[in-house]
């Protein structure tokens, strides 16, 4: 999961792309290179990627050369500072220095830089999101012929899926490797569920059997009924983070589970359809089942109302998974965490509709001013690969989620807790059927509207006017950019894989 401040959300601090196609065949490019060059081929013969980088990064860093890489401040940035960055250093003579910035100032002091021509950055953490933005400018370098050159490509495809197609290239082009498995999945009680007195109750007042709920209309149905029923147990039905930063990602789940298409043909902005209202309203049903000042609830606050046992169901990212287990609760860094009460008694699925939001989440990145291209590419490399980031996606302090197949498949993290199979198994499936983040050039703009929205939504404003509101300012910010010029980069964006549902 990824974010500290992104206007206005806060996630792990505050606690802390038509690529698939393409790659089967072999995507054509260059990479630019630096003082090195990228021409010719390198012996990977008999190599893993990861020896690959190592071995010939050494010659690059020869002179104790220093890397720079921007990492989200915070937790994140633990792992280049205790684990990677070091590992690095030991094995290539490379120096890395890490440049922690809040994510709220990612995008900014990466353009700034790129302007300013100044090169202090070499690699890049960036939210794919913003990939259209930073492409357009200039501030990211091609990565292809590096790809190639290295022999990486056919462990990129080992990527989960829908990382890898949406997440990695701008125009069929790779700018970035997804290297942070951020998506939402549900997380419920079992031993709720498997109550008899709560299912004999159910299948009473409802005919249905009581299950993990595959639809919003079920979520809704199980949760009123719960909070009914466990009201003297002190537990409500569900819970969820409605602050509005958090409330962007959830709308643009739901509204496209919902059928909803954020643009039409003539790329005039329909958040304001039927489906967005009903998006809206079922939000106002919901929080009559969940705990009172809901529509406050950040990360924080969620995470603690669900691992202290208050609520049946919530929706977060992977990392509630882990804590709500127990798992690493006498981590230093980890101290801010509720103690769990519910150790044991989790359960893994996907949201309703089965088409989760991957919300936002990094893709590592070399730039394009950086006078160190080809070893800011070797690091990266390095750090993405099977064999090291099997390792750091299951350090103790740093919030990396899965994101390769072998993640998902890793018996060592399966190990970790007893339910830690179930949890890795619904992270894959969610790894094939997850939905981007809307990417626009000045997306953030078309977010914030959407902020704005969701807080007059808790205010008491009706739903329909906030959302016409939401869809005419969209309009103004698609006319600023050029409608020609946006329409392109939607339509590219919406012929991704995980644009839309199916």
């Amino acid at each position: 999961m990824a974010g500290t401040t992104l206007s206005g959300w806060d996630t792990k601090t505050a606690v802390a792309l038509v690529a698939a196609g393409a790659l089967a065949v072999g995507l054509s490019g260059c990479g630019k290179g630096d003082d090195q060059g990228v021409s010719g081929s390198y012996d990977t013969s008999g190599k893993s990627s990861a020896e690959v980088a190592v071995e010939a990064a050494k010659p690059l860093c020869a002179d104790g050369k220093t890397i720079t890489i921007v990492w989200e401040a915070g937790l994140q940035s633990l792992d280049p500072i205790k684990f990677s960055g070091p590992k690095w250093t030991e094995a290539t003579g490379c120096k890395v220095e890490v440049v922690e910035v809040p994510t709220s100032e990612m995008f900014t002091k990466i353009a700034q830089d790129y302007r300013a021509g100044s090169g202090a950055y070499d690699a890049l953490n960036v939210i794919p999101a913003w990939m259209p933005d930073l492409v357009q400018m200039g501030a990211l370098e091609e990565l292809d012929g590096l790809v190639d050159k290295y022999g990486y490509r056919g462990e990129l495809q080992n990527i989960a899926a829908t990382y890898r197609d949406n997440q990695m290239t701008v125009d069929g082009k790779i700018y970035g490797f997804p290297d942070d498995g951020d998506v939402f999945l549900m997380y419920y009680r079992k031993d709720i569920f498997a109550r008899q007195d709560l299912q004999d109750a159910y299948k009473s007042k409802t005919g249905k059997d009581l299950v993990v709920p595959t639809t919003w209309e079920d979520f809704i149905s199980v949760g009123q009924f719960l909070t009914g029923a466990l009201k003297k147990e002190g537990t409500f039905g569900a819970s969820m983070f409605r602050e509005p930063g958090y409330g962007n990602f959830m709308f643009q789940e739901r509204f496209r589970n919902e059928g909803g298409k954020f643009f039409d043909g003539d790329m005039k902005a329909t958040v304001n359809s039927a489906a967005g209202v009903k998006v809206f309203n079922d939000w106002l049903t919901e929080n009559k089942f969940m705990a009172k000042g809901v529509e406050k609830f950040g990360f924080v606050e969620n995470l603690a109302e669900f691992v202290q046992g208050k609520s049946a169901m919530t929706i977060s990212w992977p990392p509630y998974g882990r804590f709500a287990a127990g798992y690493l609760e006498n981590e230093e860094a980890l101290n801010w965490v509720p103690k769990t009460q519910i150790a044991g008694k989790i359960g893994y699925a996907l949201p309703p509709g089965g088409h989760p939001e991957l919300a936002a989440g990094f893709a590592l990145s070399v730039a394009s001013g950086s006078k160190n291209k080809e070893a800011a590419y070797l690091f990266i490399q390095w750090l993405n690969s099977e064999e090291i980031s099997n390792q750091r996606v299951q350090l103790p302090y740093a919030l990396r989620d899965p994101f390769r197949n072998s993640h998902f498949e890793n018996e060592g993290y399966k190990a970790l807790w007893p339910d830690a199979k179930d949890y890795l198994a619904a992270l894959g499936d969610a790894a094939q059927t997850g939905l981007l983040d809307l990417s626009l050039i000045q997306t953030d703009k078309y977010e914030e509207a959407l902020r704005q929205g969701i807080s007059r939504l808790w205010a008491g404003d009706n739903p329909q006017k906030i959302l016409d509101d939401v869809a005419a300012e969209w309009d103004k910010i698609t006319a600023s950019v050029g409608t020609d010029k946006q329409k392109a980069v939607y339509e590219s964006w919406a012929a991704k894989s995980g644009a839309y549902p199916n």
